[in-house]
């Protein structure tokens, strides 16, 4: 959707509030106008951002894309598209998307202010992220884990079943992100703890990347 000249230069200075809706699983959804960019808030943290979704950005800047074994992207947590709208507008590349998103309200969000713009081929899955790894047989060459219900990431998402089995779906020198928040000194404890006695459990060759308040989990070194 895109917005008036004067509304794009005035949301550099104040971003402007364009819709509030209360999701099936999220109790308060804010699409902003921010930057010229459209950013999707919950009441704790932001969701998406186009290419200011700096987490992503900023790891994408640090692994050589040429290197993955194909173009099969697997999104669990899609929120307003972030990820495949910064691959396709800033590094150019067009993959073929598999959009996971529990809640039906965020998708429809998506399409409203993000996805028309884009060329990828991308299939949305309104599904719990858990239940279609469990049940998934396909596999990726890059999966972007980025589930979130407001600021938390959900108990389940951090289980050594669910990990085994993320890691059953990624192809041989294929790339797992997963996302975490590491801000508050809360989200430190948690993350590295998390990181140590669950992630590398499950991935030894695992590592991660320091990235604006958050630390990106990889399977291995990019």
């Amino acid at each position: 959707m895109k917005q008036p000249f004067w509304k794009y230069i005035l949301s550099y200075i104040h971003p402007f509030t364009i819709e509030v809706v209360e999701g099936q699983y999220n109790p308060y959804l804010e699409v902003v106008y921010s930057q010229g960019r459209y950013r999707l808030d919950t009441e704790n943290a932001i969701y998406s951002y186009q290419d200011l979704y700096t987490n992503y950005l900023y790891s994408f800047k640090q692994i050589d894309l040429e290197k993955l074994p194909g173009k099969d992207v697997l999104i669990l947590g899609f929120g307003l598209g972030s990820i495949p709208y910064m691959l396709e507008e800033v590094f150019g590349k067009e993959y073929n998307y598999t959009a996971i998103e529990i809640d039906e309200e965020v998708i429809g969000l998506a399409h409203k202010y993000t996805m028309s713009s884009l060329n990828s081929n991308i299939e949305y899955v309104c599904a719990d992220a858990g239940l279609f790894v469990a049940q998934c047989e396909r596999k990726f060459d890059l999966i972007c884990m980025d589930v979130f219900m407001d600021d938390l990431v959900p108990l389940e998402f951090e289980a050594t079943g669910f990990l085994y089995k993320l890691k059953q779906l990624i192809k041989a020198d294929g790339l797992l992100l997963y996302n975490r928040l590491f801000n508050s000194p809360n989200d430190k404890v948690l993350t590295r703890r998390f990181f140590e006695n669950n992630f590398k459990q499950v991935f030894e060759d695992g590592t991660y990347l320091n990235v604006d308040g958050n630390w990106m989990l990889l399977n291995r070194k990019p």
